[in-house]
Order: C-alpha cells, then sequence, then structure tokens
C-alpha cells in the first residue's frame, strides 16, 4: 500500500477586523486551503463594543490544531497579517489581562490635550511621527491611556503587543514587535530620528515595548522546531507581492472600506498640510517608509447605494450592471474645475463627505443616471487624494485592487483624469496574506518566488 505524500505548504492567518481567515499556500504560492470565520462583538468595561478576543485566541488555536493533523498537508512555517491600530496588553506569561479595545473608541479628551501641551502641540507630534491626530487609531496613544489608567495598575500589565504580534506570541510564547505595526500612525515611532519618539520613554511606555525585529524573522514554535513569523500590519503585507514584482515606481490604490493610496517611492517628509488632509508615512517590512492617503470611500459607497437602491427600488446588485459613458467626462471635468480644492490647503471636510447626500434624487430620472452622478462625486474625492502623494512625485502607473477595480465607472473616470499615466486593475489573490507568506519566504520556500503573483488589466481613457 503506497503512502500519500504530504503537499508541503506554510500556513497564515489573515486577521481582519470584520473576517477571520486561515490560508494554506503552497511552494507556487496557489491556495490550497481556506477557512473562515466571523465574531460578534463584546462590550468592553465602558460598554463600548469590541473584538472578542477570547473567541479570536480560541478559533486561531483550533484551527492551526486542525491543520496540523490533516493528512494531505506538511506545515512548514507560520505566520501572520493583523489589522493595525490595535494593541493587547498582556501578562508575564503572555495571558491578556485587559479586553481588545476597539480602535473607535473615543480618547478621553482631557488626556489628549494634556498630552500633545508636553510635546510641542498636536501638529508638531503628528509630524515627527508621521501619523495624523486620530485619537484611539494612534494605537500608542490607546497603550499610554490604558497603562496610566489608575484602574489597570494592578492588572499585571507586563508587554503591549500589536495585534500580528500577539498572534505570533500564542505560538512562540516570546514577545516581539517590529516595524510595519509600530510604524503604522500609531505615535510611537519618531521619523525623523528612526526609533521611538521621546514621549514613549518619558511616560513610562517603553519598558513595555518588547524588542524590535525585522518582519522577516521568524522563531521556534514553543512546542516544536517550526519556524513561526512574527506577523505584519496587513496594509503593509499586503504591499509585498506588487514590490516584489513591479520594480519600477508605481502607486497602489488599495480599495476597500478605506481607500488606501501608497506611494513606495515618495520618501519626502509629511507637511502639515498633507498630515491634515489624511495623509500619513507607514514603515514597510524592510524599514522603508511608505507615504498613504486615506479615504472612507467604500464606506460612502456602502451608505449611497442604499440610499439609491431605497428611492429607486432597485436590488442590491442594480449597480453593478449600470456602464461607464463618455458624458462622465465632462461632468467629472466640470467638477475638477469647480469644486475641488487647493492642494496647499487643509480640506479636510473635502475628503469626508463627497457631497453625493445632498443632493436631490427626486432631479435623476433613474437609478443608472443617480449611480453615474454619484461614482463622479467619489471619483473627484479619489483623485484629490491621489494628488496629494503625486503632484510632488509622479509615477507612470496606478495599479488598483480591490472592489473598486471591478467598477467600470470608477477606472475609466480614473484613466481619464491621470491620461499621463497607465491605469491598471490589479488582481492578486488574498494580499495580505499573500504578503506575510513571501516576508519570510527563504525560511520554508526553496523554490523560485513565481513571476506572476499579480495579474494587470489596462483601463484607457474615453473621449
Amino acid at each position: 500500500m503506497s503512502v500519500v505524500e504530504k503537499l508541503p505548504v506554510i500556513a497564515i492567518f489573515d486577521i481582519g477586523k470584520t473576517n477571520k481567515k486561515l490560508f494554506l499556500w503552497d511552494k507556487n504560492y496557489q491556495i490550497v486551503l481556506e477557512k473562515s470565520q466571523n465574531f460578534a462583538e463584546i462590550p468592553d468595561e465602558d460598554g463600548f463594543m469590541g473584538e472578542d478576543l477570547a473567541a479570536v485566541q480560541s478559533w486561531v488555536l483550533a484551527s492551526f490544531a486542525d491543520v496540523q493533523q490533516d493528512s494531505r498537508f506538511e506545515i512548514l512555517a507560520l505566520n501572520f497579517s493583523g489589522y493595525g491600530a490595535t494593541v493587547v496588553f498582556v501578562n508575564a506569561e503572555g495571558k491578556a489581562v485587559l479586553p481588545l479595545y476597539n480602535y473607535l473608541k473615543p480618547f478621553p479628551v482631557d488626556l489628549a490635550a494634556s498630552f500633545y501641551a508636553r510635546y510641542g502641540g498636536e501638529s508638531e507630534v503628528a509630524r515627527a511621527t508621521a501619523s495624523p491626530i486620530l485619537g484611539s487609531l494612534n494605537s500608542g496613544m490607546m497603550a499610554y491611556w490604558m497603562a496610566k489608567a489608575t484602574k489597570n495598575q494592578d492588572m499585571g500589565i507586563r508587554w503591549v503587543l500589536h495585534w500580528p504580534n500577539y498572534l505570533s506570541s500564542l505560538f512562540t510564547h516570546q514577545f516581539y514587535t517590529e516595524l510595519t505595526s509600530v510604524g503604522c500612525h500609531t505615535h510611537l515611532w519618531d521619523f525623523d530620528h528612526q526609533r521611538y519618539h521621546e514621549w514613549v520613554e518619558k511616560e513610562g511606555l517603553r519598558p513595555l515595548l518588547p524588542v524590535t525585529v525585522l518582519a522577516n524573522q521568524t522563531f521556534s514554535m514553543s512546542s516544536s522546531d517550526l519556524p513561526v513569523g512574527v506577523g505584519l500590519h496587513d496594509s503593509s503585507s499586503a504591499l509585498i507581492p506588487y514590490l516584489i514584482q513591479f520594480k519600477e515606481p508605481f502607486l497602489l490604490l488599495s480599495t476597500g472600506t478605506w481607500c488606501i493610496s501608497m506611494h513606495p517611492f515618495n520618501a519626502q517628509p509629511l507637511t502639515p498640510v498633507e498630515l491634515k488632509n489624511d495623509v500619513l508615512s507607514f514603515l514597510q517590512y524592510n524599514g522603508k517608509p511608505v507615504k498613504a492617503a486615506r479615504l472612507f470611500a467604500g464606506n460612502e459607497h456602502e451608505i449611497q447605494l442604499k440610499r439609491l437602491q431605497a428611492h429607486f427600488d432597485v436590488d442590491k446588485k442594480a449597480h453593478l450592471t449600470v456602464p461607464y459613458s463618455t458624458h462622465l467626462n465632462a461632468l467629472l471635468s466640470h467638477q475638477i474645475a469647480h469644486h475641488m480644492p487647493s492642494l496647499q490647503e487643509a480640506n479636510a471636510a473635502f475628503l469626508a463627505n463627497s457631497g453625493f447626500d445632498a443632493r436631490d434624487l427626486g432631479i435623476f430620472e433613474s437609478f443608472e443616471q443617480a449611480y453615474q452622478q454619484f461614482m463622479v462625486d467619489l471619483v473627484v474625492q479619489q483623485i484629490y487624494s491621489l494628488r496629494l502623494l503625486l503632484d510632488s512625485s509622479p509615477v507612470d502607473r496606478i495599479l488598483v485592487d480591490g472592489g473598486f477595480s471591478k467598477n467600470d465607472i470608477y477606472m475609466h473616470l480614473l484613466a481619464y483624469a491621470f491620461p499621463k499615466v497607465a491605469i491598471f486593475g490589479a488582481e492578486v489573490a488574498q494580499a495580505s496574506s499573500l504578503g506575510a507568506a513571501l516576508a519570510i519566504h527563504s525560511t520554508w520556500n526553496d523554490q523560485e518566488i513565481p513571476i506572476n503573483l499579480v495579474s494587470l488589466k489596462r483601463y484607457e481613457a474615453c473621449e
């Protein structure tokens, strides 16, 4: 009786805010197994809803145990990608001693005011740490708040771990951090001097932050010699397949709930105006900075689409068949000329609202016409967000991935707005998970990295 040879794979947990997934990738970077789970949020001690840490942790451990016992696969390594702006407070044994606080939890106004007054004001802290003022989304501020809170002094906090690094510690029982987590709008990292900001030491937070290692390092699992990555922030991880495949300068526009424009080739320091326009810098896994601009466009699309569906009484997929039309170019040009604000001024209000919510839906003859106008309104915002990165550091190509990359109206309007730039819809299977596997490629994979990780479809401007 012949023995069936096991398929060598790497296991990657890709833990998003909504979807928790486990992937097995083979040596050709093809997905051979996927598991997914969602969890209901639970209240913290203030009644604010957040992640059910115990449930997620149990699922992660049980899911990995299952695939380890699966006779079809040989697990060669393990790594993690996870959402950012989130920290876990653990004791010396690595057990969480506080809830996993939601990054949307309101930050105390008085604590923020006293903090910024001590360290040169909001503008200076934002500039030095390449982090817009985002409240609890500045995860270093959440760490500062909870570690300083009187009620937590007897909780036995020993380490403050970023979310992906905490997931890794569940398997290694070792505590590390890495630059993709530290360096993404945390307020922790001083981009001027490439070290922790002075406040981290002065406020007593530094001893709670573990040693910083490179994100391509691995450590042995506590129960075996299996190499385990330290984990990566998912946005940085998702950039890795593109950086491996494309050597010429590009901008990646990753579209989803947030549309995040990432410019790995723009190393210019952030200006005060850029920071007020939700531009930030984060660190790649190799320590190099990436300038990025954020737009809440996917969320706006979801809100306005529900409004349109209700008004015109159409089904939830009606927008998928609305065509692009060249007459939209004139609408776009008019709005750029008459409604797009200056790049030299702070225009957070323009970026926060597409303006479509103020339009009277009664003036539109059909759902199709109304949706086309909405997409023009949305793309004008996106063009402004892109120009914040591109006007001072142009590129020859923009790669668009995620949901909007398959929206013909969105893609053709971008091509029209940037006639000297090649606009591509890019497709890569599970980019953040793939990036986490690629980050530790040499640890588990003896084959060459494939040259076709990303597939492209070009969109031309139509007159």
